[in-house]
């Protein structure tokens, strides 16, 4: 049954990760290609960890807890350097794929409002 756990966890760990490594390479502005790397490959990488933990857990009578620990870490540290990465984009005014698009200058619409 283990076994069966493990390979379904696997799979879609590895799932999840390719999803999220295919947005960050087909994705077209900086913004989209965020999400690709902290929601999918967390997600994905959060799997393949906790099927560690089911597979070196099986035999023994304490849990492994050095996956959890990493677990931990990724859930703290992904979306605090995204977070990071998107303030920084912002403070550097990376535009959009969408403003682009659109055509709107948020610079412009903002020296429209303050006049």
């Amino acid at each position: 049954m283990t076994e069966i756990a493990v390979s379904v966890l696997v799979v879609v760990g590895a799932l999840f990760t390719f999803i999220g490594s295919l947005g960050l390479a087909r994705l077209k502005d900086f913004y989209t290609r965020l999400h690709g790397p902290t929601k999918a490959t967390t997600l994905g990488v959060g799997a393949l960890l906790v099927a560690s933990v089911i597979h070196f857990s099986s035999g023994e009578d304490m849990p492994s807890l050095h996956e959890l620990l990493v677990t931990l870490f990724l859930f703290i540290t992904a979306p605090v350097s995204a977070l990071m990465l998107a303030k920084a984009a912002l403070h550097l005014r990376v535009r959009s794929a969408a403003s682009l698009l659109s055509g709107t200058d948020d610079d412009a619409d903002a020296g429209e409002q303050s006049g």
